[in-house]
């Protein structure tokens, strides 16, 4: 089957699985603004029980990853390191270093070695913002692809089912880092993750990935002004970020952006786990404090071992053999 073929084969799968009427605005970044917009202004956020793992459409899930394939290998050079390290069963949470601000690659980079290495029977569902959740069309596809409202409780939904689970407790104060920072794991002292390990006695993996900074330039991330702004209270940010992004330049974090060609790289690292601490640790602000350094520590050293010799945008040299 030659490129053109596939190509044509993709296509009428995607028109299938996600009609061009709904798939377009979804694309638009004008109207991803405009809905964040209304999100944002909006004084009551409504209570959305978005955390039913059922609504995963594995067909879908390996449409949009087969995508993520091509343009990992042709246009991000993606490798992939240590998916070995993951368990072949039973309920993960796999902890990665959050990049790329709007465009998450290093999700869709994650979930596809998953899919590589275990096939679509090994589920993985991400954390994410409730943005996502309030406005109906984007609430459908994201449960479609995944995605369950970011909680404990909705975690637990898909380890109750053997199932993976994937978290960036950095999140948005991370993944808008500035550019100086790149190198840098950065979870904000945010210890929600290891809450929910530590109670439901599941391993936590380890993944970072380098490159996927690279893919756009955040100037600042605007964390005074979101506070002067009081962003929280009606965005759920804590960041204001302003970036330079292909096509337009120097704009707002939040407006969608063509992704430079950086080569990416993700790794995982070997499951960590506290047997010494029960489920009663996730209370325990000393047994919290430990995990938090032992994780953050485990994943700076491996981001470290990435960064050796990077060029930016072109990665680590190759060892001649």
């Amino acid at each position: 089957m030659n490129a053109v073929t596939s190509f044509e084969n993709w296509l009428g799968r995607a028109v299938s699985l996600m009609p061009p009427r709904e798939a377009l605005p979804l694309l638009s970044p004008p109207v991803l603004v405009e809905k964040f917009v209304k999100y944002a202004f909006t004084s009551h956020k409504r209570d959305i029980p978005a955390d039913d793992p059922s609504a995963r459409d594995p067909e879908l899930v390996a449409l949009l990853l087969e995508l993520a394939r091509f343009l990992g290998r042709h246009y991000f050079r993606l490798e992939v390191r240590g998916v070995d390290h993951v368990p072949a069963r039973g309920p993960v949470l796999l902890v990665g270093n959050h990049n790329g601000g709007f465009l998450p690659m290093d999700g869709f980079f994650t979930s596809l070695a998953i899919l590589d290495r275990f096939g679509p029977e090994r589920a993985l569902y991400g954390l994410a913002h409730d943005f996502l959740f309030y406005d109906a069309l984007l609430r459908r596809y994201a449960m479609r692809i995944g995605l369950l409202r970011a909680g404990h409780d909705s975690a637990r939904h898909a380890f109750e089912h053997g199932d993976m689970v994937l978290v960036y407790p950095g999140s948005d104060f991370e993944t808008f880092r500035p550019w100086r920072e790149r190198d840098r794991v950065v979870l904000g002292d945010r210890k929600g993750f290891l809450r929910l390990a530590l109670g439901t006695g599941v391993p936590i993996v380890p993944v970072v990935s380098a490159g996927t900074h690279e893919q756009f330039i955040v100037l600042t991330r605007g964390d005074r002004l979101a506070q002067l702004l009081h962003m929280h209270a009606w965005a759920r940010t804590f960041v204001c970020p302003i970036v330079l992004a292909l096509p337009w330049g120097i704009t707002s974090g939040f407006v969608p952006y063509l992704p430079l060609p950086a080569q990416t790289t993700v790794t995982f690292g070997p499951p960590m786990t506290w047997p010494d601490l029960g489920p009663s640790a996730a209370d325990d602000p000393a047994a919290l404090d430990r995990c938090y350094r032992d994780v953050e520590q485990r994943m700076q050293t491996m981001l470290d071992e990435l960064y050796a010799g990077r060029r930016p945008f072109l990665g680590q040299p190759r060892l001649r053999r």
